[in-house]
């Protein structure tokens, strides 16, 4: 039988937003199956695991996102898992007209350029791993979704397309690529959009709850053992897929 607690051991990991929320609840998850971590974000918060490297960056900006990779592979000496988490929305009420052009280019930097940025300098790493893992974390708002969040939603699509095209062309050299979707769930940021989502829409949190067919929320750690699963060995033939952890809502969170 597969010894879980040492199935990430020897294993070098990156978390991006691994500060709080499913970033910290992903490298905790890491840490426990033997990894060494990384985690880089602005700031240390309550959540973030005592185990992990902080490394503290800005990963919305060219300079930071590179800076962010440069130390990583400095710290570590090389690289086995990338979970790109890092991200944001920012609800602009009644809706589209209400996102200005600033709105647009922040929600691209942070939620798809970061991802990229930081990917990009950190291949050859991933490549020379052998069994290299990257996992990009999207949204159910990168589905079509209300206005408030448009620039959320499309700045997510276009992560996943990058994610499945890096997927494809990664494929050769034994790098996996995937995605994961939560619902949701229950972190500090996840609690704040729902706040100026259900408010939006007349609703209250647990209206919305009761809305998926499981009945419940879901929370960081099982986003954590997803992401888990799927830089493991155990998912070695799973590659450019999305997989949604929203109990059951699947692409309609």
């Amino acid at each position: 039988m597969k010894d879980y607690a040492n199935e990430f051991k020897g294993k070098r990991a990156l978390v991006t937003g691994g500060s709080r929320g499913i970033g910290a609840a992903t490298a905790q998850r890491l840490i426990n199956g033997g990894a060494t971590v990384v985690i880089a974000a602005r700031s240390r918060h309550e959540q973030t695991p005592a185990e992990a490297i902080f490394v503290q960056g800005d990963i919305s900006t060219f300079v930071g996102a590179n800076a962010v990779a440069e130390e990583t592979i400095k710290i570590l000496g090389g690289l086995d898992i990338l979970v790109n988490n890092a991200g944001a929305a920012s609800p602009r009420l009644p809706g589209i007209e209400a996102i200005s052009d600033d709105d647009w280019m922040e929600s691209l930097m942070i939620n798809l350029m970061s991802a990229i940025r930081v990917t990009n300098p950190l291949l050859n790493a991933l490549r020379e791993s052998g069994a290299g893992a990257i996992v990009n974390v999207s949204a159910g708002g990168a589905t079509p979704f209300h206005g408030f969040l448009a620039h959320y939603g499309a700045a997510k699509a276009a992560l996943n397309s990058y994610t499945k095209s890096l997927a494809k062309e990664l494929a050769s050299s034994g790098v996996r690529v995937n995605l994961v979707t939560p619902g949701a769930i229950i972190t500090p940021g996840g609690d704040e959009g729902r706040k100026h989502l259900t408010a939006a829409m007349g609703i209250t949190p647990e209206k919305l709850f009761s809305s998926i067919p499981l009945r419940r929320s879901g929370s960081a750690e099982e986003m954590a053992e997803t992401i888990a699963f799927l830089v493991s060995e155990r998912a070695s033939y799973i590659t450019g897929h999305n997989h949604f952890v929203t109990g059951g809502l699947g692409d309609l969170v």
